[in-house]
């Protein structure tokens, strides 16, 4: 019976048991009395219905619950299956590719072998480095000063090219430029007026700082909004011929009084260098040699040296001279020193000054034919007679 026909049901019943009170007949007591017991279990009866549909609403209620909770449940063991499958797949794939214990100890024997040969090759090239030429020769003293003209900005750098029959004159005006002047001679970049101009060569890319070099024909400069990469360019015809990446330079400046120079070529009786300085050994100066014709690295070396306070520097013979001043200019001088061959020691020798002259220099660059360092000092391009002496104790292995 529904809930609504009941209280229908009970209604007209009520209307019934009125209707018979009011006619007054005590003849049908009897009937009233039991109508009344039947209006009570009909009133039992509907609270009982209604219970009853209330729980059935409860109990449909938590079947719809259950019956999410178990579409989730086999959708999570099917994604449990699926990885497990995975991982047997990965296991099984790993079981077939680890190599046994006789083959990993076969790899360590190879690689050991690979460290030792490597190692013998850096010590063959720098045995090679070492008696390549005859350098067993020492700076003596800074001998004198030439002023030799005035032009370009307050910073930058000029050299010859130090390749044997070679005259001419190179200068590179400023930190940050595209444009190389190349000189016939000495004399006619001295001259005011001249009948061999300076020849404008446009790089193909722009230098920065002040470390640059030319040698054998080739400019070999530091690739401007790079960190560490050195371009080779053949000046025949401005184009690039190799390039390299200098392994952990480029995060400082080589010289903190010339805070626009990352990396500083050089050329000595040796051949092609770069000097940088490293933070990992404290911000000392380090020493790579160069295969000038690839770039290559030959070998680098470590030095004592510091960039603080450090202006510039340059190589005689595999041995580092490091120029020192004030950031508020002055007199430089030479404090420390490193040899490749270990035969010269900074602490050994002596402090070397320099000629008064300006401020201070912005780059300085040795050439090993003339014995004489070219160097810029706040726009006056200058020249110094360096003296050296043969060192007999060093000793060629």
């Amino acid at each position: 019976m529904s809930s609504k026909v009941l209280p229908i049901l009970f209604i007209s019943l009520c209307l019934t048991v009125g209707s018979i009170w009011s006619q007054g007949s005590s003849h049908d007591n009897f009937i009233l009395q039991y109508l009344e017991r039947r209006l009570a279990q009909m009133e039992n009866t509907v609270g009982i219905t209604q219970k009853t549909y209330d729980l059935s609403s409860e109990i449909r209620g938590y079947l719809s619950t259950l019956s999410v909770l178990r579409s989730e449940t086999k959708s999570q063991v099917d994604s449990v299956s699926v990885r497990v499958d995975r991982v047997e797949r990965e296991l099984e794939y790993l079981e077939n590719k680890i190599p046994s214990q006789s083959n990993i100890e076969m790899e360590e024997a190879l690689l050991e072998q690979q460290i030792k040969a490597a190692e013998l090759d850096q010590l063959q090239k720098k045995g090679r480095i070492k008696i390549e030429r005859d350098c067993n020769t020492a700076l003596s003293q800074i001998k004198s000063l030439k002023i030799v003209k005035k032009t370009g900005d307050a910073y930058g750098c000029w050299f010859r090219d130090p390749s044997e029959g070679s005259a001419k004159v190179y200068l590179l005006s400023g930190i940050r430029n595209s444009t190389l002047l190349e000189y016939a001679s000495l004399h006619s970049f001295t001259e005011r007026i001249t009948t061999q101009p300076a020849k404008v060569l446009k790089l193909p890319f722009h230098w920065q700082g002040t470390g640059h070099v030319v040698y054998n024909g080739f400019l070999y400069y530091h690739k401007a909004d790079t960190p560490n990469q050195i371009l080779k360019v053949d000046l025949l015809n401005g184009t690039v011929v190799d390039s390299t990446l200098l392994p952990g330079a480029g995060r400082l400046p080589v010289y903190s009084l010339n805070p626009n120079t990352y990396l500083d070529l050089a050329v000595d009786e040796l051949g092609l260098w770069v000097i940088h300085a490293d933070p990992e050994y404290g911000g000392n100066l380090i020493i790579t040699k160069l295969d000038k014709g690839s770039l290559a690295v030959e070998y680098t070396w470590d030095t004592q040296c510091r960039s603080r306070d450090a202006e510039g520097a340059f190589l005689i013979c595999g041995a580092l001279y490091v120029v020192y001043n004030t950031r508020y200019g002055g007199r430089s001088t030479v404090q420390c020193l490193f040899d490749i061959h270990d035969t010269i020691h900074s602490e050994e020798s002596p402090v070397m000054f320099f000629p008064k002259r300006y401020t201070s220099h912005s780059s300085i660059h040795y050439h090993p034919g003339e014995k004489q360092l070219y160097a810029w000092d706040d726009g006056y391009q200058t020249i110094y007679k360096v003296e050296t002496k043969r060192n007999d104790q060093v000793t060629v292995e």
